[in-house]
């Protein structure tokens, strides 16, 4: 009889219940906060954004670890909050943190700013020129004269939306432009791809990145990559102001574009 691994054709084997009783036990709450916070302290003071010392880092995070678990965990039965500190949730939870920490800049601390390639220049629409087997729809206020659609008619009714808006300048589908959002998923950089970039009419430069999405498992974390390329844009100040959308229906394109139009209270 085998005693290891699968029951062996010879007879049934051992069989042992695996759970994570033990685990859950033997580890405190407290202890893994602190373990995760050392983790954190590690990976995180490496980015060329953050000037803290690690003595002056690590004993801010167990709060922020903490506010985390209170806020952002939902658990399910039977799970528990320990199992957080498992993988693959305690490799996520990093990943997390470390892309969401910033400084305070209302307390003086510097804000995060971008790094432009050295070796391209600012891109331009004048740049695109592709063949396309997909679904395309003309519009007038865009420089290029169609809209590739990934979508059966999800994109097409935004366009649509946008190329009639009043609050619209221009616009351009972000399809063969190479502009794309880089954002940390599973211990790998990936790049997120937003639908449309639009030029608002307004006495400032002004632009609006607007994505049309149905479910995605990955919204929480393209979103927060998202607006940490536009707050990081906007602390430099080159490039105008921009401004960062998620709609979930095309019919919420008008809307949107109404409420961003509107002159500050």
């Amino acid at each position: 009889m085998n005693n290891r691994g699968r029951p062996s054709l010879s007879g049934p084997g051992k069989l042992d219940q695996v759970n994570l009783e033990e685990f859950r036990t033997k580890r405190r709450l407290q202890e893994l906060t602190f373990d995760l916070a050392r983790t954190l302290n590690r990976d995180y003071r490496p980015q060329p954004h953050c000037f803290v010392p690690a003595h002056v880092l690590f004993p801010q995070l167990p709060d922020v670890i903490q506010r985390y678990l209170n806020e952002k965990v939902r658990l399910q039965h039977p799970a528990d909050v320990k199992d957080l500190f498992l993988a693959p949730y305690y490799g996520w939870v990093v990943e997390r943190l470390v892309e969401n920490i910033h400084g305070d800049v209302s307390h003086g601390e510097l804000p995060e700013v971008p790094r432009y390639e050295s070796t391209r220049g600012p891109g331009s629409t004048s740049e695109v020129d592709f063949w396309t087997s997909r679904d395309v729809r003309e519009v007038n206020r865009s420089h290029l004269n169609f809209v590739v659609a990934d979508t059966k008619r999800w994109e097409q009714s935004a366009a649509y939306f946008i190329d009639t808006h009043k609050a619209v300048k221009s616009f351009v589908k972000n399809s063969g432009l190479g502009f794309a959002i880089p954002y940390l998923h599973n211990g790998q950089m990936h790049d997120y791809v937003p639908d449309f970039i639009i030029q608002l009419n307004a006495s400032e430069e002004r632009y609006l990145i607007l994505e049309t999405k149905g479910y995605d498992p990955l919204e929480e974390v393209k979103k927060a990559a998202e607006e940490r390329w536009v707050n990081a844009v906007n602390a430099d100040g080159k490039f105008g102001e921009w401004i960062y959308r998620l709609i979930k229906n095309p019919l919420e394109t008008p809307d949107v574009l109404e409420q961003i139009s509107r002159p500050p209270i």
